[in-house]
């Protein structure tokens, strides 16, 4: 592989899904810059190009941009095959892109939690908003932008921030910490001693909120060491790390899942997996009022990810409920779905034990009825689905 500089890396390290795309690109070996969204070139050239402000963003060499770290990931992965991301056998395919789901968006809330209602990160969380846009700013300066920084965040609507509600953050923290320990105890990675999406997953919380601010970094530190230890051997270019110098670089033999990743998943779906089987078929419900539509009709606006408004659907018990559609959401569960539905039926059979031990079996079964495509940065109807799940 040329060490030709092959992209370059739009984002922060306080960023949560940065985190997920350095790490990626670390561990494939693909040589990158990475700059500030401060960089002129990201406001003259990346943000028109894709029409997002948003970071991660990742500009090719030929000035081509991509938005979004699931996006991202599969862009590269086409280009760059060695140490896939993705494995090719059903039960460890469908388990990564779950994770994707429960890992990468399921634990978005308790890391913005424990970063915004810790007095202990304020300072640490402002300061370090601060340098993205001014890295060699005074302390003054950068506290500055990190409180325009925070006030954007917390504008999107805090909770009631008393001790208990940090009390039950940390217990929901310290569990997490519980269910990875046991896994980092026997194994290097999410699948064994092979690198893959489920861990780039878990890097947006595990590095850039809760294993960098000073309050959750603590907790890891004396609740979490193995997690302490994966999350630095993440941000390294080497594969093997020197606890598990013997172990193969490979996905399991004879597409096995490791018990305590299996306990991962059923921690994680406990917790997320009813929120967005229930987004899910609030999708469904609104993509069968939308049947007559053309593929690549635009479902956001350019650089927006809106929430559509509660709609009506039933339950698999025969319930009426309603519930609002988190599209990003939905678009990142379906990779599960459609992995699930075009399984060969002796393969489906094969991952049911798994999902029912997880408690994920109704997530994936739910039919989309219409795919979500994401073209130029937008998410937009995709085409109907052949599923036989339901």
């Amino acid at each position: 592989m040329s060490q030709s500089i092959a992209c370059t890396l739009y984002g922060s390290y306080a960023s949560y899904y940065t985190a997920k795309v350095r790490a990626y690109l670390r561990k494939k070996g693909i040589p990158f810059n990475e700059r500030l969204p401060s960089d002129p070139r990201f406001r003259e050239h990346v943000r028109p190009t894709s029409g997002s402000h948003r970071i991660p963003q990742l500009e090719m060499a030929d000035g081509s941009v991509i938005q979004d770290s699931v996006a991202i990931l599969d862009y590269l992965e086409s280009r760059y095959p060695d140490v896939p991301a993705i494995p090719t056998t059903p039960r460890q395919r469908l388990a990564v892109h779950l994770m994707e789901l429960l890992g990468s968006e399921g634990l978005v809330r308790l890391a913005w939690q424990y970063r915004w209602f810790f007095e202990g990160n304020e300072t640490f969380v402002k300061m370090d908003f601060g340098r993205s846009f001014r890295p060699q700013g005074s302390d003054e300066e950068l506290l500055h932008y990190g409180n325009v920084i925070a006030e954007r965040m917390l504008s999107r609507g805090q909770l009631d921030n008393t001790d208990a509600v940090r009390s039950a953050i940390k217990a929901e923290y310290v569990a997490l910490l519980a269910k990875l320990e046991a896994h980092f105890t026997h194994h290097p990675y999410m699948l064994g001693g092979h690198p893959s999406a489920a861990d780039y997953a878990l890097m947006g919380a595990l590095h850039a909120h809760m294993g960098r601010d000073p309050e959750p970094l603590r907790v890891m530190q004396d609740h979490g060491p193995r997690t302490f230890r994966f999350m630095e051997h993440m941000l390294v270019p080497e594969i093997q790390s020197p606890e598990f110098f013997d172990v193969p670089i490979a996905y399991p033999e004879n597409d096995q899942l490791p018990d305590t990743f299996v306990a991962i998943l059923g921690h994680l779906g406990e917790r997320y997996g009813h929120q967005f089987e229930q987004n899910a078929r609030a999708w469904a419900a609104h993509a069968t009022s939308r049947q007559n539509e053309a593929t690549g009709t635009p479902l956001t606006e350019p650089g927006d990810q809106p929430v559509l408004p509660a709609i009506a659907f039933t339950s698999p018990d025969g319930e009426s409920m309603e519930a609002p559609c988190n599209l990003y959401h939905a678009w990142v569960s379906q990779r599960a779905q459609t992995c699930y539905a075009g399984l060969a039926p002796a393969d489906r059979t094969g991952c049911d034990d798994f999902l029912e031990a997880a408690g994920l079996g109704g997530l994936v079964r739910v039919d989309p009825v219409r795919l979500i495509a994401r073209q130029e940065g937008r998410l937009c109807l995709g085409a109907p689905t052949e599923s036989e799940t339901t």
